[in-house]
This record gives C-alpha cells, sequence and structure tokens, in this order.
C-alpha cells in the first residue's frame, strides 16, 4: 500500500522522507531525484538489484527508464570488495540478480516504461542516438578508466540541458578514488556546468560553463 501511494499521489516522497519512512540510502539521493523532470527520458548504468531504479519510478515517474548492467561477476582480486566481486557469490548470484529485475519491473517492462539492457554500457548506451536522453546516472564500474568513459559516453547521449549524475564521488573506497578523478577531470575539461556535489553524489548539467 505503501508503495502504491508515493507511486500515485504527487509529493508523497518528500512526505515520507520527513517522517522517516524512506531507507537512509534512498533518503540520500532523494535531492537528485528531485532535480530530474517528470516524464523524461532517462538511463541508469550500473542496477544491482533495482532499489535505486524503483526509487526513480517512483518518483520522477520517467517515459522511458533503461537500465543498463552486464550482471557479469568478475572474479579478478581487484573487484574482491566489489558488489559484482568478492562480495557476490559467482555468476550464479549475478544470473540471479538479473532475473530479479526483469521480474521486479515486469509491469513496467511490459507497458514500455522500462527496458532491460543486460550489456556492458558502451555496447548499451552506444547504441542510442546522440542527444537521446534527458539525463543518465551512473552507478557502473568504478574503476577510474570505466567511469572515464562513461562520462564521456554520457555526454554524447544527453540532450543539451540535460543532467549526467552518478553515485560514490569519494576518496578511496576499493576502486581508490577512480570515481572523484574521472569526475573532476570531466568538470575540467567538458562544456559542463557542475550542479552539485553532494552525499557522495555529483550532478552536472549539459552545456557550456557561464
Amino acid at each position: 500500500m505503501f508503495r502504491a501511494m508515493i507511486r500515485k499521489v504527487p509529493g508523497a516522497y518528500r512526505i515520507a522522507r520527513i517522517l522517516g519512512l524512506v531507507p537512509r540510502r534512498a533518503d540520500s539521493r532523494s535531492f537528485l531525484l528531485d532535480m530530474l523532470p517528470p516524464k523524461s527520458v532517462g538511463v541508469e548504468i550500473g542496477v544491482h538489484k533495482g532499489d535505486f531504479s524503483k526509487s526513480m519510478l517512483d518518483v520522477v515517474r520517467p517515459k522511458e527508464l533503461h537500465l543498463i548492467d552486464p550482471w557479469k561477476h568478475e572474479a579478478s582480486t581487484t573487484y574482491k570488495d566489489a558488489w559484482y566481486g568478492g562480495q557476490a557469490n559467482g555468476q550464479a548470484e549475478m544470473d540471479e540478480r538479473y532475473r530479479h529485475v526483469c521480474a521486479r519491473f515486469e509491469r513496467e517492462i511490459r507497458r514500455g516504461q522500462v527496458t532491460v539492457h543486460r550489456a556492458c554500457s558502451a555496447a548499451a548506451l552506444g547504441g542510442f542516438p546522440d542527444e537521446y536522453f534527458d539525463w543518465v546516472y551512473i552507478d557502473g564500474n568504478h574503476l577510474y578508466e570505466y567511469v572515464k568513459a562513461d562520462l564521456e559516453l554520457a555526454l554524447a547521449k544527453t540532450r543539451p540541458g540535460g543532467f549526467i549524475a552518478g553515485d560514490d564521488y569519494t576518496d578511496g573506497g576499493w576502486w581508490q578514488g577512480g570515481v572523484k578523478k574521472a569526475v573532476d577531470e570531466f568538470a575540467a575539461a567538458q562544456a559542463v556546468q557542475l550542479v552539485a556535489i553532494r552525499n557522495d553524489q555529483f550532478v552536472f548539467r549539459k552545456g557550456p560553463v557561464a
């Protein structure tokens, strides 16, 4: 019932936050969800189990939401502390997460609101026309070279005035600050405006720097 109310009643998500009914992790990103325009076309890179995807659907109510994740287990010791590496029970668990996401959003998939792309971001996002999305949210492979590539591709695929955002803008982590390094370089080199750095989230708006 609570989830149905959030989907149907304008402002319900904000009320739920005030009442402490929204999980802390979701609440830390609520400011970002409030920025994204309703009835928009968006994409999430790095879906995991679909928890933030659900928040996007409940709050933003996008016209199209594309979910991109290879759900591929990384056996290298580099990923020993990653959800898709040492924190997962091999490829079998990754396959189960994919099935869970497909089942979780079965209704939205049937009506064409959600599309699940089981592929790496370069292949899936690269298949869309330039300037297709109103926003791109990046939470995939956190190593520097992957974040850098995702940011550059997102810039091409986001319309002027759209948002490019992502998670884990912080020093350290198993990715050794790779997200922060890539984001800082992106901010300095690209025609984007930094909108916010908050709660380990970064938000850019595509367009010339004033």
